[in-house]
């Protein structure tokens, strides 16, 4: 297990964290105005506020193509472990994750790369490790993308050693089917001489064995909320006996009423949604065939608004009421897009996390 000790594991019963800051458009493929602008300024203010808010992480998506269309979303990103070094620098108390395509980083590499974040956030860095999945990104670096299952073989392997260089001072051989590599040693060890959290987000069979195994915090795909706690229950039987946080992925427009939150998600999504790289995010995905036809519609719509994750629009209370269901099914926590972080965090913290206070989710934030 790694430590403890952070704000993942914080007396909160429900978690929140900002998603996917580091990439062009957020978590959304829209051309509204406000849409977000990923660079540095904007990074860094959105990381500031997310923590005076009192929100627990960062979590970013590890990008190298866009997504065309006419934004391009993602297109423009920013590398995710030198952003994470450059925001835990910048900051004191809120966790940050960096993200890695095993079989495009050494194993070696990336142990001393996140031992050096986890120094400047002094224990506050975790790594939410990727099999991967974009065939034309692994043609960017002349990778070669496994057959499914036989990813999680690889980054087993590849996390192995990773957790090794952060656990064994002395060198070592390593001989396995991937790597052979040898007199392995990395120094200095992970700060206060425990390792980073792990996070992982597959959620295949594989995937979800290899997470169960391995991941402190495991993020899961939902699709509905009525089968929300059967799913959670199975998560943690499989990971037993280790205990593990389970999160999922969202994305919120909350208004100041629930009739004002629906008008702009649906102007944002009929009106400003880029439709052209939505057919392009399938065809990279290559996942409609899998989706019933009459679902097609609304599966787009969630491409659009936000990437694919679950949606919640509504008011203040309406957007609490959500998320107390969600953990009263037994989910620690969301990693959430929003449309523009700047703009709308301030009335996330002075409007939403009250509401969640009240319902038990959270302790009463700080005032402002």
């Amino acid at each position: 297990m790694g430590r403890l000790n952070t704000p993942m594991f914080n007396a909160n019963r429900f978690k929140v964290g900002l998603f996917a800051t580091n990439c062009s458009g957020g978590l959304s493929l829209n051309k509204a105005p406000e849409r977000w602008d990923a660079s540095w300024d904007n990074n860094l203010a959105a990381a500031r506020l997310a923590e005076d808010a009192g929100l627990e992480f960062l979590l970013p998506i590890a990008r190298w193509h866009g997504y065309r269309g006419e934004m391009d979303s993602h297109g423009t990103s920013l590398e995710t472990l030198t952003w994470a070094t450059g925001l835990l620098a910048a900051t004191t108390n809120i966790s940050v994750f960096g993200t890695v395509h095993v079989p495009l980083v050494n194993p070696v590499f990336a142990a001393k790369q996140a031992v050096t974040a986890d120094h400047v956030g002094h224990g506050r860095f975790g790594l939410n490790v990727v099999s991967g999945w974009n065939a034309d990104e692994f043609e960017m670096f002349g990778a070669t993308l496994l057959e499914h299952d036989e990813r999680y073989v690889y980054t087993e392997e590849w996390l192995t050693i990773v957790k090794r260089l952060w656990g064994e001072p002395a060198p070592f051989d390593f001989q396995g089917k991937y790597f052979k590599l040898k007199r392995v040693y990395s120094r200095p060890q992970p700060f206060s001489g425990e390792r980073p959290l792990l996070m992982s987000a597959g959620s295949s069979k594989a995937g979800s064995a290899f997470a169960a195994r391995h991941a402190d915090c495991l993020f899961m795909v939902i699709l509905d909320l009525d089968n929300l706690a059967e799913h959670i229950r199975t998560v943690r039987a499989a990971a037993v006996p280790r205990s593990i946080g389970v999160y999922a992925s969202g994305h919120i427009v909350c208004r100041a009423t629930q009739k004002e939150a629906e008008d702009y998600y649906d102007w944002l999504v009929h009106e400003m949604g880029d439709w052209e790289a939505v057919e392009q995010m399938i065809k990279v995905r290559q996942n409609q065939q899998s989706i019933p036809p009459e679902l097609h519609r609304q599966m787009k719509e969630r491409l659009i608004s936000g990437i694919g994750t679950f949606p919640i629009i509504g008011s203040p209370d309406r957007v609490a009421e959500k998320l107390k269901r969600m953990s009263d099914s037994g989910l620690d926590g969301m990693a959430v897009g929003l449309i523009n972080y700047v703009n709308e965090i301030p009335f996330i913290r002075d409007e939403l996390l009250p509401r969640m206070a009240r319902l038990g989710l959270r302790e009463t934030p700080r005032l402002h």
